[in-house]
């Protein structure tokens, strides 16, 4: 799963970057840039939605972002001993 979600943000980074060379190089005739940043969004939008998905079949397990508590004895175990 890591493999799949790493190319695909390299996938979303090639097209992000393809979009600009085209943004600044292209006279403006064709519409290269336009393609560049359409395939980003849909890229990007398949990532949330695979992420999504396997969060839901339980392929990835989400973690908060908030650390976990220490235990309330552990903590003032090392103060009454001094």
């Amino acid at each position: 799963m890591k493999l799949i979600v790493g190319l695909m943000f390299v996938m979303i980074a090639v097209s992000l970057f393809s979009g600009l060379y085209f943004l600044v190089r292209d006279p403006g005739h064709q519409k290269r840039t336009v393609k560049a940043l359409t395939y980003r969004i849909g890229l990007s939008v398949a990532l949330l939605l695979l992420l999504i998905i396997s969060a839901f079949m339980g392929w990835i397990k989400p973690h908060g972002v908030k650390p976990p508590e220490i235990p309330a004895a552990a903590s003032h175990s090392s103060i009454d001993n001094q």
